[in-house]
């Protein structure tokens, strides 16, 4: 009597293509790390030979080009049916979205010499929505450094914390304990007052960033 299949058999799966190479490594990013992720392990994700791979990329820099893409991809573009403001926002706030998904990707988004078109697509159209807001070329870059400069440092922060909404009193606790309450005084009150409040979530801190941002923002096109 032949063996029952696995429905999760290599061979009952997707032919190999270039868009199932570029999932598994994101898969594989997203579950262990970027550092997890090579040419073996990627082959093991996708239940096929190393040699296989090569028939779709030509090896992990040009992996490393795909997964980026992807990622730009995934965020959302400004819309341009509204204020540069209002779209710059909602671009930053899907990208921070994205990131908490991936939060491998913020150190590599902007380190690729060969970008993919979505990734193109994604600075063309962030720069256009400030130019047709009335930011100069000069402005407009020093607005899309700062924005990214705090979208992507804001990810690699909240990706490095010891504790999320949930467990956030519970590590300020315990981290309490290790001294006596009068050794740091502010950060026993801050932690007191503010961390161990119902409701406190650090990821309430991006919006509160973030506007303060686009208010300096505003009000350096009257002094241009």
């Amino acid at each position: 009597m032949p063996a029952k299949r696995n429905p999760a058999d290599p061979s009952r799966r997707a032919p190999l293509s270039r868009k199932r190479v570029l999932a598994g490594a994101i898969a594989i990013a997203d579950r262990d790390g970027i550092g997890a992720l090579t040419i073996r392990s990627l082959a093991q994700e996708l239940g096929v030979k190393p040699m296989a791979i090569y028939h779709h990329v030509a090896g992990k820099e040009e992996i490393l080009d795909g997964i980026v893409d992807v990622v730009f991809d995934e965020i959302e573009l400004p819309p341009a049916d509204t204020d540069w403001r209002s779209a710059l926002r909602r671009r930053a706030m899907s990208a921070r979205q994205v990131l908490r998904r991936h939060p491998w990707a913020a150190r590599l988004l902007e380190s690729r010499a060969t970008p993919g078109p979505a990734t193109l697509r994604h600075h063309d159209t962030v720069l256009g929505t400030l130019r047709r807001g009335g930011f100069s070329i000069p402005m407009a870059g020093h607005a899309y450094a700062l924005l990214d400069a705090f979208v992507y440092g804001f990810a690699l922060t909240e990706a490095a914390l010891p504790f999320d909404a949930d467990t956030a009193p519970e590590v300020a606790q315990a981290i309490m304990s290790q001294f006596p309450t009068d050794a740091y005084p502010h950060l026993v009150e801050f932690a007191t007052d503010h961390v161990l409040q119902p409701g406190y979530d650090y990821g309430d801190e991006f919006g509160f960033g973030l506007d303060l941002i686009l208010d300096g923002l505003d009000r350096s096109m009257t002094h241009e």
